[in-house]
């Protein structure tokens, strides 16, 4: 029988993979291929990672995220970019009150921001997957890489205080 384990060795290594990238971040993908009709993967999120907020239209599938370890905020958006909701959720002990996952509706404009290093998350969402319907850019977000992005990421970070 072919089993695959995922202990804190894997973890760890995804982590330093992600702090270690451009992006700050590294995902592993479980599934094999695009074809598969279960999509799945870890994705571990640096702290200073930024992700352009971004919907899934095209592609319209249910998404579910899981924090397997560290804290992260979910953060919903309007069609014009401002925050509607942000909803924390992570996987640590000392933490009342707090969701271990979310599942988003096709749609919606979003993003995930960490907020403990090593965060990673567990993303489950039906396939196939077709790469070129994958996401569509939140046009009033900066895009990634670019240098309005470090400082969008500070700001929407500093406007989450006022939501938690």
């Amino acid at each position: 029988m072919n089993v695959r384990r995922f202990g804190p060795a894997f973890f760890n290594d995804l982590a330093v993979q992600a702090e270690a990238s451009p992006r700050l971040r590294q995902h592993a993908n479980l599934h094999v291929s695009y074809e598969e009709t279960c999509q799945r993967l870890f994705n571990a999120i640096g702290l200073d990672s930024y992700i352009r907020p971004h919907r899934h239209l095209s592609d319209s599938k249910t998404e579910t995220l899981l924090a397997v370890r560290g804290v992260m905020t979910l953060v919903l958006f309007d069609e014009q970019g401002a925050v509607q909701q942000a909803i924390r959720f992570g996987n640590e002990s000392n933490l009342m009150n707090c969701d271990m996952g979310v599942e988003l509706s096709p749609g919606v404009w979003h993003t995930v921001i960490a907020e403990a290093p090593g965060a990673v998350l567990f993303e489950v969402k039906a396939g196939p997957f077709d790469p070129a319907k994958a996401k569509e850019w939140a046009p009033w977000a900066p895009e990634e890489g670019s240098q309005d992005a470090a400082q969008y990421l500070i700001e929407l970070k500093k406007s989450l205080l006022y939501l938690t």
